[in-house]
């Protein structure tokens, strides 16, 4: 797949040939009283080794909306998804429905009952029901979320 081609609608941005960047890493830095960080450096750390475990079935999604703050992830955040990640019930995921983009929550459990769900993770919105009727298609799973926080 290209970069920065479209998938589904949705800008695609492929993480196959990302730039390696190695930072400075400093493991178990304190949320409470400081300790000293010195002690805790390492090497490096590189984000594509640490959170991209297949490249080329890699891409991030940009979340908008407040459907999914009660699992942390907020309007603005950065998704990335993988493709091939196997997908269970309760795992986070992209998913395209009805012609859009989508992050949330599985629900497995109906299938059985001929329907699935996606649950958002806050309580003002309603779950989104999937049954044979609707254009359905699993994007992948969300592996990890990233936030600018210089904006807070």
């Amino acid at each position: 797949m290209e970069e920065n081609q479209k998938i589904d609608g949705a800008d695609y941005i492929s993480l196959e040939n990302a730039k390696r960047l190695k930072l400075p890493f400093f493991e178990q830095v304190a949320a409470g009283f400081p300790s000293p960080a010195s002690d805790y450096q390492h090497e490096s750390l590189d984000l594509n080794e640490k959170f991209v475990h297949q490249p080329e079935a890699s891409y991030f999604v940009r979340v908008r909306g407040e459907s999914m703050t009660g699992l942390g992830i907020l309007d603005g955040d950065y998704c990335l998804a993988d493709r091939s990640e196997e997908i269970s019930n309760g795992n986070i995921v992209v998913a395209f429905v009805n012609g859009g983009l989508t992050v949330k929550q599985i629900d497995l459990s109906t299938r059985e009952q001929g329907f699935l769900r996606l649950l958002p993770a806050n309580p003002d919105y309603k779950p989104i029901i999937i049954d044979a009727y609707d254009q359905f298609i699993l994007q992948g799973k969300v592996t990890s979320i990233h936030r600018d926080t210089r904006k807070y």
